[in-house]
This record gives structure tokens, C-alpha cells and sequence, in this order.
């Protein structure tokens, strides 16, 4: 296979570094106008603040899914892309190769065609010797008309596959734009959050990750706010629901981080990708593709190995394990864990395999 010259890496444009400071400014002045008035305020609780960090987890999540979703299209920009080049340095190698044959029976061609043909019958010293030569040369002419055609096809078809290799440059930069936007968004989000709760007593703070189900690597605590039933069991029977279920309890306590699919941490769509995918089921990367992957469930039909997604714009998901409970991937500062499924606002469910 040919070789060529990979691009050099693109810095981001103008219009991304304009994106991504509009991004930070319009943060921080969400996060300064709700700490201005919290300042100025003293009626503002710490009920409020969870509140608003609940919000700005939310948002966070969300665009870690259109970042995923982003990433997946950008990814396959960059494998076209490569395919692409291959491609055009393949064939570039063939017609450059024809080139050179072309080039060399042109050359001989011009050497022995500077007589014409009647002298050249009379200075043969056989006549037969000439026709052989002749007919000779009229292939070598018809050979030559069909070298000359493949050269032009040759020509036409590098030059289409250079032009599709600029569009396709063009929408993967567009793709890499989108992901230091939503790069961006989800940093800035997760930062204000980090300052809200910060602002938290020890107490109020262990308080709000025991609701919200963000502390510890296990479920909360029997009694506590958000606490799960006992986790049932994973099935044995050998399906592929009992290889992803067994997947996700054997994640339990690894760590949230946006982006991530495994093996060391995840986020909550990697998760259920990965565990599916150990099961022989291929998954797509995000939420909103998932939740339409499978078989549409109701609720109360629920099995072990379903997905379950919540919030409206269908960017949570978690996988059901029996009991009521789910393990998911919570948020960013938490963990895997066992869940109720009733914890966050209901969207779906689907049923892989």
C-alpha cells in the first residue's frame, strides 16, 4: 500500500476559540449572577444551591451525550478520511506507473516511425519481414489508444477522489469544532458545580451525594433518602441479558468520567455499551441512539438487562437489574452503583436482545 503524508493537526479556528469563550463567559456569568445573589441574598439555601447544582449536572450530562454523539461522527470523518488518501495514493501509483509505460512506447514509437511506410517496404530487404512489422506496430497503436484512455480514466477518478477527500476533510473539521464546543460546555458546567458545592458544609454536602446517589462506590445506605431494596442476584442462565448484567456488578465502584467506555472508568452510556457489547450485542455510543437499538419495554415489563432512560431529553441511561434497581453511572465525582429506577423522571426503556 502507498504511503502519504499525513495533515498536520489543525488548530482550532477563529470561530471554535470564539465558541468556546463564549461558552466560559456565558458560565461564569450564570455561575457569578447565582453567587452574586447568593452573596447578597440571605435567604438563599443550601436547598437552592443543590438545586442549581442538580441543573448544571443535568446540562453537563446532556452535552456529554452530543459530545459522544459528536465524537462518533468525527471519528468516522477521520476513517473515510484516511480510506480516502489510501485510496487516491493507490491509484496515483497506477496511473504514474501507466504514465511511465506510455511514455516509454511513445519514445520508441518517435524512433522508428521517423520513415514512412513506403520507404520503409523499400529499403526491407524482405517484404515479408515488413508486413510482420507492420501489423506489429498496428497493435502497438491500438495498445497504445487504450493506454492513453486509461491514463484519462485514470486522471478522472484521482481527481474525484481527491475532491471527496476535501469535503470530507472539511466536515471532519467541522466535527472536531462541535467537540471542543461541547468540550468546552461540560467543563465549564462541571466547574460551576464543583464552586456551588464547595460552598457546602461537610454535612450538607454528605446530605446532598446520599440524595443524589454520588457518594460511596455502593448504594445508599438502608433508610437514606434515594436507598435501593437489597440487589437481587444477577440471572445465570447464560443469556446474553445475564452476560450484561454480570458486566455491570463487576463495574459497580468503578469511577464516572464523561467520555469514558470502559475499562477503567465510564460514563453512563459507555457503560451500557461496554456491558452489552461484552454480551455480543453491538450498541450504538449515546442515549438518544441507544433508547431506538432495541425493543421498545414498558415499565412494567421490565427484565435484567434492560435499558432504562430518564429526564426528557432522554440523556440518562441506566441498566435494569430486577427489584426495581438499576446499576448506572451516575455523574462526574461519583461512581458505578446500584440505583432505584424510580430516582430520576421516567423516559423509556429498551430491550437490546
Amino acid at each position: 500500500m502507498a504511503s502519504h503524508r499525513k495533515p498536520r493537526q489543525r488548530p482550532l479556528s477563529s470561530g471554535t476559540v470564539r465558541t468556546a469563550a463564549t461558552l466560559a463567559l456565558a458560565g461564569a456569568a450564570t455561575a457569578t449572577a447565582f453567587e452574586g445573589t447568593s452573596h447578597a441574598d440571605p435567604r438563599t439555601t443550601p436547598a437552592q444551591v443543590k438545586a442549581e447544582v442538580d441543573r448544571l449536572y443535568g446540562d453537563a450530562e446532556a452535552a456529554t451525550e452530543r459530545y459522544n454523539g459528536a465524537k462518533v461522527k468525527a471519528d468516522e470523518a477521520e476513517r473515510a478520511l484516511t480510506g480516502l488518501r489510501d485510496e487516491a495514493a493507490r491509484k496515483e501509483d497506477r496511473l504514474n506507473t501507466a504514465r511511465r509505460s506510455l511514455g516509454a512506447l511513445a519514445a520508441t514509437q518517435y524512433r522508428s516511425g521517423g520513415l514512412g511506410p513506403t520507404l520503409q517496404l523499400a529499403m526491407a530487404t524482405d517484404p515479408q519481414d515488413y508486413l510482420e512489422r507492420a501489423s506489429l506496430l498496428t497493435r502497438a497503436g491500438d495498445r497504445t489508444a487504450a493506454d492513453v484512455a486509461s491514463v484519462r480514466r485514470g486522471l478522472d477518478e484521482v481527481g474525484q477522489l481527491r475532491a471527496r477527500a476535501a469535503g470530507q476533510l472539511a466536515d471532519l473539521r467541522a466535527r472536531q469544532d462541535e467537540l471542543a464546543g461541547q468540550k468546552a460546555l461540560i467543563e465549564d458546567r462541571l466547574a460551576t458545580a464543583r464552586r456551588l458545592l464547595d460552598r457546602l458544609t461537610a454535612e450538607e454536602r454528605a446530605a446532598y451525594e446520599a440524595r443524589s446517589g454520588t457518594g460511596g462506590t455502593g448504594p445508599a445506605p438502608a433508610g437514606a433518602p434515594g436507598a435501593a431494596a437489597p440487589a437481587p442476584p444477577a440471572p445465570s442462565d447464560g443469556s446474553r441479558a445475564a452476560r450484561a448484567v454480570a458486566f455491570a456488578y463487576a463495574a459497580i465502584g468503578k469511577p464516572y468520567v464523561w467520555g469514558a467506555t470502559g475499562p477503567g472508568s465510564y460514563d453512563c452510556s459507555g457503560l451500557t455499551q461496554a456491558a452489552w457489547k461484552s454480551a455480543g450485542v453491538s450498541l450504538p455510543r449515546t442515549t438518544y441512539t441507544q433508547i431506538n437499538a432495541g425493543q421498545r419495554v414498558t415499565r412494567d415489563r421490565l427484565a435484567p438487562g434492560d435499558l432504562v432512560f430518564f429526564y426528557a431529553g432522554v440523556t440518562h441511561v441506566g441498566m435494569y437489574v430486577g427489584n426495581g434497581q438499576m446499576i448506572h453511572a451516575p455523574r462526574p465525582g461519583s461512581t458505578v452503583r446500584l440505583a432505584p429506577v424510580d430516582s430520576m423522571p421516567w423516559a423509556g426503556a429498551s430491550r437490546p436482545a
